[in-house]
């Protein structure tokens, strides 16, 4: 599945989008636009037939669509809603760009949509029996095999079609955190009272989240927090990360997995963070510390997971704090003596930065050790758990099997050539500042 870069971020009034085409999600005319227009012809009558005959458009539709890029991209129409003091069909449509991710999911006007491309239509509902009925064992198979996107592999078909219905349509479109206004790219289950809300208003410390900007300001009078609550247990530079047990801070727990799972499609809400801790990653200024990114773990894994879940908020990333995090979980797994792996599945972006973190942690080793070196080896120096190096180093080709045996293969222009093509590993911890020890349970 393809993918387009991050969705605009607003700071202090303008707006740096991540984009590789300049965004223009309100089409606005060119300068030219405004000198004298030829007369237009009047619609051909063919055209407005075919007009009245497709619309409003079904939900199921598939149908050429306008993005913010200026240009036309293949779309599915996933749901609408009639405009307000309209003519009978004038709707919006919120469409799925069916060759990019979910995040860019989004509400479009008709003038976006070309209607001569329109598909014939196929209504999708979860309770929907009729076509599978109709379909053989063999065919309905075939679908729900091809029909499973990254990141939801632990769900079967029936669960698969329930998610995407129960989370097709964002509910809140942006949010304002810090500085920075967020467009969204995800459904998040917010309580029902927040429904109507488009825009939600979060105190970037204690993570409440508010309807009205008057109320966040309200809130940041009375607020005494200037940092995550919990343990600081790393600082470096302007860097600081701090524990947060999700028993003693149930509350703040809750409103981070709120908030995260606006940039998560694939994660189920954890209503029960008491069995998690969190680590919230900042940086401080003179006005407090400010939220970057952060990752959970289970208190108590019994599959080695040494990380549940993770996110860099699309203000900052492309800064290599995702690596950051990724190293930092396998940093606390090396004080714990344990080896680890992150929960599957893992996002899409997850599992880039992971095969990159694993990638360039494991060519570094192989270019300075001398001599033959094992998987265990490997495993032991770097916290990595073995199935996690075996299937890097495969990729890489870097492996192979003899006499019953995986071999590593490490010729030294294989490595650097690999190396460059990982490219740098971004901030690293110093582990020297790390001041921590592993969880137990307290009687």
């Amino acid at each position: 599945m393809g993918s387009i870069d991050s969705p605009s971020i607003t700071e202090n009034g303008t707006t740096q989008s991540h984009a590789a085409a300049p965004a223009d999600g309100d089409h606005k005319p060119s300068p030219s636009s405004n000198a004298a227009r030829p007369e237009v012809s009047p619609e051909p009558e063919t055209t407005k037939k075919r007009r009245s005959s497709v619309l409003p458009l079904e939900v199921g539709t598939r149908v050429m669509c306008r993005w913010r890029d200026g240009k036309y991209h293949p779309v599915k129409v996933i749901e609408r809603r009639k405009m307000h003091y309209a003519e009978p069909n004038d709707y919006e449509y919120y469409v799925h760009y069916t060759e990019f991710n979910r995040r860019l999911d989004e509400w479009v006007k008709l003038d976006q949509l070309d209607l001569d491309s329109v598909e014939t239509v196929v209504i999708e509902k979860v309770e929907d029996k009729v076509t599978s009925l109709k379909m053989t064992r063999h065919q309905k198979r075939k679908i729900d095999e091809t029909h499973v996107e990254v990141g939801h592999e632990e769900l079967d078909a029936a669960s698969l079609r329930e998610h995407e219905e129960f989370t097709k349509v964002k509910n809140v479109a942006t949010i304002e955190l810090g500085r920075y206004e967020i467009e969204t790219w995800y459904f998040s289950p917010f309580p029902p009272e927040y429904n109507d809300s488009l825009k939600l208003y979060f105190c970037e410390f204690c993570l409440n989240f508010m309807k009205r900007k008057e109320q966040l300001q309200r809130h940041m009078r009375k607020c005494d927090l200037k940092h995550p609550p919990g343990d600081e247990i790393y600082r470096s530079g302007t860097l600081s990360m701090f524990e947060v047990d999700g028993k003693k801070n149930k509350v703040y727990g809750q409103n981070l997995c709120y908030l995260a799972k606006l940039f998560l499609d694939h994660k189920t809400l954890y209503y029960d963070v008491d069995l998690f801790l969190f680590y919230v990653l900042c940086e401080c200024d003179d006005r407090g510390c400010h939220m970057v990114g952060y990752f959970s773990k289970e208190k108590h894994s019994e599959e080695s997971y040494n990380l549940a879940c993770i996110l860099t908020l699309p203000p900052y990333q492309r800064k290599g704090y995702g690596k950051f995090l990724i190293a930092f979980s396998y940093e606390l797994s090396k004080k714990e003596g344990k080896v680890g792996t992150p929960e599957r599945p893992l996002s899409d972006l997850g599992l880039l930065s992971y095969r990159g973190y694993w990638t360039r942690v494991l060519l570094d080793i192989l270019k300075k050790h001398k001599g033959n070196i094992s998987i265990k080896e490997l495993s032991d120096m770097t916290a990595i758990k073995a199935e996690d190096i075996l299937t890097t180093l495969q990729s890489l080709e870097l492996i192979q099997y003899r006499k019953g045996q995986h071999v590593i293969c490490a010729d030294p222009k294989v490595l650097d050539r690999h190396l460059k093509a990982a490219g740098h590993g971004g901030l690293e911890v110093d582990v020297s500042k790390l001041i921590w020890t592993p969880y137990k349970e307290q009687s």
